[in-house]
């Protein structure tokens, strides 16, 4: 019997080192984890990549959601709460990390979406206002809570207040995702294409 119990124990956590041996997708080094919560709710990694600039690594970034989704329409129509993780591989400063996202929404909205989005892109842009610099290594959360908004943080610590409107959530994905993507690259992965 306690050959047995010990047997039983032994595949036990030899499936458990299985498990979290694939439960993390490793991008030039950073880790994201398969499950994230987020609004009490489980999300799934949909896709992972690096973001590059020229040669040079900035970040890597995650896709989290509540199911995985292939298409960016898929994406924008799901319900429930979703998840951007940055993982930063250099230090920039944030006023240019903020810019960068900035000209990533505006490169992906039309005049009649940013004019009715302006004052919660604004509300954005103060974010990053806020912070001196972003370091290698620092993680950036931006989540889509319902009924509380898009929540960004920055190291865990909350960073702006929430933006209410789902389109501007989606106006942000697009900095990816978008037909005019910041990283050619990145956007397939993030659909989850592995190639």
């Amino acid at each position: 019997m306690t050959f047995h119990k010990h047997l039983v124990s032994g595949a036990a956590l030899a499936m458990a080192c299985i498990g979290s041996a694939q439960a993390a997708i490793d991008v030039n080094g950073i880790k994201f984890e398969d499950t994230n919560k987020v609004g009490g709710k489980e999300l799934t990694l949909n896709g992972a990549g690096m973001r590059t600039k020229l040669v040079i690594k900035v970040y890597a970034a995650g896709l989290y959601l509540p199911e995985k989704k292939t298409t960016v329409a898929d994406i924008f129509n799901s319900e429930g709460p979703r998840r951007v993780t940055l993982v930063m591989a250099r230090d920039i400063a944030a006023e240019d990390l903020g810019k960068a996202f900035m000209d990533g929404i505006n490169e992906n909205l039309d005049k009649a979406e940013k004019a009715k989005l302006v004052s919660q892109i604004g509300k954005f842009g103060e974010m990053f206002a806020n912070v001196d610099a972003i370091n290698k290594g620092d993680t950036l959360h931006m989540d889509w809570i319902p009924g509380t908004g898009t929540v960004c943080e920055l190291n865990g610590k909350r960073i702006g207040a929430p933006v209410s409107d789902l389109h501007f959530y989606n106006a942000v994905l697009r900095i990816w995702l978008g037909d005019k993507p910041v990283d050619r690259s990145l956007k397939p992965a993030l659909l989850g294409d592995a190639r």
